[in-house]
């Protein structure tokens, strides 16, 4: 039971409600008898004085008993007791309302002031009924020789029957209250939560095979829905993860098999003869040779590719001059550019001093070229160059191909994408062409906390820009 959100939100809400219907009701029977017994007090102390003053007149005549008596019988206090005393403490009159209680005294000081004092007195049997308070108070007469002492006096049952006819009121209205808040709460819970329901229900059905799904959003503008919208957010970000992923097993089977499939079938088509000449051996192992070359550049590119899926990259980072990584790259590549006949630049490159991975940027570098060399026709022309700027590096590649279309730029990083029927590609030069170039170049730049664009393509040629930051 208290496994449950629901459950728990209940007892603590059944918890903190109760603390505060017991605070409040102790507050209110607290402020209830407070203000009773003020107004208790308040009439006893007016009926105290005003028969002090009735019995001014009377104690003025030394032992003169009939004279207070009448005195007393004068006053008409109802519910009230009040009694004379002499100076030993005995009762000389008396007068007790119809409904006032029967004359009690509290065990009398020597000395009795002048100025009132309160007493408070039980019952004297469980059920008797005959609690009261009262209030005493010197009285002496003109001449000083005398001294008498008035006591008035009040039941304190009906305080007591207000007191608890509230605590019997307290006693049903508090664990009632209890009661239909814990439903209630639990009513409320059950609701809020019934949106957490369904998205656990929903989200229990989701598995690889249906990561379409999505979790039910009640509303959208609440905690819950927000929730709900943020874990479809992570459907939708895990979706395309494994539709990338298919889709690079896809590719990545249909890239392997096409080298596979020429070196299986060159074998095949040699060993079905036992004649064969040295060229066409030769021939065939060039053959064999070729797509193999294929094969491993694709097996290589994959690894990488791999690597970062596989999360941040560990680089092996080390102080090295950019500049001359370009120029050596430039060199390796304008061997494969002259064999198409095209024109490799490299412009005047400034000193650029940088740390990072020198390998993995020497093959971005590499593949931004090869790319610019597959797809630029003969008789064109590639340059390279470098800018320094205030805190990084623009490396820029133009070649003067055909261009890429407007519709397909956006696809262009995308892994095994290839833009043929937009520009004239070559493999026999340069190798793979499995579209893994440019995604593994843009991967080496974020790595190093960079970027790659595509900054130009039209019909005069493409230029794509690396930004690196410097140092």
């Amino acid at each position: 039971m208290f496994s449950s959100v629901r459950a728990r939100l209940t007892l603590w809400y059944l918890g903190v409600l109760g603390i505060v219907l017991i605070a409040f009701s102790v507050g209110v029977y607290l402020l209830l008898a407070r203000t009773l017994y003020e107004r208790l007090d308040t009439r006893l102390g007016s009926t105290l004085e005003a028969a002090a003053d009735a019995l001014k007149p009377a104690v003025g005549q030394a032992a003169n008993i009939p004279a207070i008596t009448r005195a007393l019988e004068d006053l008409r206090f109802p519910n009230q007791t009040i009694a004379v005393l002499d100076a030993g403490g005995r009762v000389i009159a008396q007068r007790a309302a119809p409904d006032g209680p029967p004359l009690r005294l509290p065990p009398l000081p020597s000395g009795i002031s002048e100025s009132p004092r309160f007493y408070e007195l039980p019952e004297t049997q469980p059920d008797a009924d005959d609690s009261c308070r009262g209030v005493i108070r010197r009285v002496t007469e003109a001449s000083g020789s005398t001294t008498y002492a008035v006591v008035v006096m009040q039941s304190l049952e009906p305080v007591g029957e207000q007191l608890d006819s509230l605590l019997d009121a307290l006693y049903i209205v508090v664990p009632l209250s209890l009661l239909l808040a814990g439903l209630g709460g639990w009513f409320l819970a059950r609701r809020s939560l019934a949106p957490v329901a369904a998205m656990s229900e929903r989200a229990q059905r989701i598995s690889v095979e249906n990561l379409d799904q999505r979790l039910p959003i009640a509303n959208p503008r609440d905690e819950l829905g927000r929730l709900a919208a943020t874990f479809n957010e992570l459907l939708a970000r895990l979706s395309n993860s494994f539709a990338q992923q298919r889709q690079f097993m896809a590719d990545a089977s249909h890239e392997l098999r096409s080298p596979l499939s020429a070196i299986r079938t060159t074998s095949a088509v040699m060993l079905e003869r036992d004649d064969r000449g040295n060229s066409e051996y030769r021939e065939a192992l060039t053959i064999v040779e070729q797509q193999a070359r294929r094969l491993s550049r694709i097996v290589e590119d994959m690894f990488v590719l791999a690597r970062a899926d596989a999360g941040p990259p560990a680089l092996r980072n080390s102080d090295f001059y950019l500049d001359e990584l370009l120029a050596e790259t430039a060199r390796a590549a304008a061997m494969l550019a002259s064999q198409k006949r095209l024109q490799l630049e490299v412009a005047p490159l400034p000193e650029a001093p940088s740390r990072g991975d020198e390998d993995l940027l020497r093959q971005m570098t590499w593949n931004l070229l090869d790319n610019a060399i597959k797809h630029t026709p003969e008789g064109g022309a590639i340059r390279i160059a470098i800018e320094s700027r205030d805190t990084e590096y623009a490396i820029t590649v133009t070649d003067t191909g055909s261009g890429i279309s407007p519709e397909i730029q956006p696809h262009i990083f995308e892994r095994f994408f290839r833009a043929d029927k937009a520009r004239t590609r070559d493999d026999s030069v340069t190798g793979s062409g499995a579209g893994l170039g440019l995604p593994i170049a843009r991967w080496v730049a974020e790595a190093h906390h960079g970027r790659l664009e595509l900054q130009r393509s039209d019909e005069a040629g493409s230029t794509f820009v690396v930004f690196l930051p410097r140092g």
